[in-house]
């Protein structure tokens, strides 16, 4: 371990003197293992690998945390929600534990000012955020144990943002949920994806949502997946009183 420390250290440049300061103020406590917070904001572009050349980056950490997170807000909601059955747990939980939410939560804490990397930071996509929320989460676990990873995804994620109520009535994917409609109405649906030839300097994608060979809604993107949403959440509210009725 004393191998991995002294790589991990000494590829943090000194701008990041104060980085276990930062890191204290986010955590609320003292690490223990210093190693496994570095790792967990060490971006794979940095190229570390170990003795037997494994690499060493915050991926590994990103798979703990996913789970951790998943497994305490799933516990909360059993508690919370004694009505609830599988699927309705599930789809609760799922809001929770979005990417978009933890993309939010991670921009919450600003993670990404404690990421070593040699891409420049505005080159990164917007997962980055979710992906080391979810790094230091695994870190935690691993560090101090399951009671104060648990005391810290009610602290972060749990107390300030899970409203059983508000979540029953929020949204995770428009597209999802207009599929879900279609079939139990047996309506057809079509999208039709198209790159899009425009002068933006990013490459655009165009998509033509088709519901009953009509026509619903038109949006555009910078990818397909979100040309996609944008589209389904058009649609979605030119039919919201025939949907709300199946949600």
């Amino acid at each position: 371990m004393s191998f991995i420390r002294n790589i991990l250290k000494n590829s943090r440049s000194q701008e990041d003197g104060n980085f276990f300061l930062q890191l204290k103020n986010i955590l609320g406590f003292k690490p223990k293992s210093e190693t496994l917070y570095i790792k967990a904001f060490t971006h794979r572009s940095m190229n570390i690998k170990d003795k037997t050349g494994n690499p060493i980056n915050y991926e590994r950490l990103e798979f703990v945390g996913d789970a951790m997170i998943s497994a305490v807000v799933a516990a909360y909601l059993f508690e919370q929600v004694p009505h609830g059955d599988e699927g309705y747990l599930t789809k609760m939980r799922s809001k929770v534990v979005s990417r978009e939410h933890l993309n939010e939560l991670g921009k919450e804490l600003q993670l990404i000012d404690l990421v070593q990397s040699r891409i420049p930071k505005a080159n990164f996509g917007n997962n980055i955020h979710g992906n080391l929320f979810e790094a230091l989460v695994g870190a935690i676990y691993l560090d101090k144990g399951y009671k104060a990873c648990e005391k810290f995804i009610y602290k972060r994620v749990i107390n300030p943002h899970v409203d059983i109520e508000t979540l029953e009535g929020k949204v995770i994917s428009y597209k999802s949920l207009l599929i879900e409609w279609c079939q139990k109405e047996k309506n057809t649906f079509d999208y039709e994806v198209y790159e899009d030839t425009g002068n933006d300097e990013l490459k655009h994608f165009s998509v033509k949502l088709s519901i009953n060979n009509k026509v619903v809604s038109k949006a555009r993107a910078t990818s397909k997946k979100k040309a996609e949403e944008k589209a389904s959440k058009r649609a979605f509210f030119a039919f919201q009183k025939q949907i709300t009725k199946h949600i």
